[in-house]
């Protein structure tokens, strides 16, 4: 069991040191791509620069660091303790040497349970905040709705009010 455990942390590393290089290279792609646009204007000034344009890639959201940790780091370490965890249940259930040794079971899984529930937490925190976000834009935009139906209605009755006032004036001087 110590060499099934020994190979399962050996091939972790190897993943995490393949996750780390891709990492990097992602890093230093995303540096390039906006050193590069820059260098590229300074050499062409004669083309115009439209403002639509600036504004368009002002727009664009890109790739943050904070994505790229997210999928390159805290996603594969939630999953992996998810599934660690489901592993040690499913063989603890058929094989007693598992419950034999679940004390090292036990202590991997906190190990790995630890940040992977910061990162759940940090990201049901997100999630929260930009459902209240949506809830006050909703908020916002009924509330705009409804005024701007009570203007239309006013708005309504102030024309049909000196419709009737022009009419009493014309029947007025008959």
């Amino acid at each position: 069991m110590i060499e099934w455990a020994t190979t399962m942390l050996e091939i972790l590393a190897i993943v995490s040191a393949l996750a780390g290089m891709i990492f990097i290279l992602m890093m230093i792609y995303a540096v390039v791509k906006k050193v590069a646009p820059k260098q590229r204007n300074k050499s062409n000034k004669k083309e115009e620069v439209r403002r639509t344009d600036t504004m368009s890639k002002e727009a664009k959201e890109g790739v943050t660091f904070n994505d790229i940790f997210m999928f390159m780091i805290a996603v594969p370490l939630v999953l992996l303790w998810v599934g660690f965890a489901g592993f040690v249940i499913h063989s603890g259930l058929g094989n007693a040497a598992v419950l034999e040794n679940i004390e090292a079971y036990t202590t991997l899984i906190a190990i790995l349970g630890g940040p992977a529930l910061l990162i759940i937490k940090d990201a049901l925190d997100v999630w929260k905040q930009e459902q209240a976000e949506k809830t006050a834009f909703y908020k916002i935009k009924a509330q705009s709705v409804i005024d701007y139906n009570n203007t239309v209605l006013k708005q309504a009755q102030e024309i049909e009010s000196k419709a009737q006032d022009q009419e009493h004036k014309m029947e007025s001087k008959k």
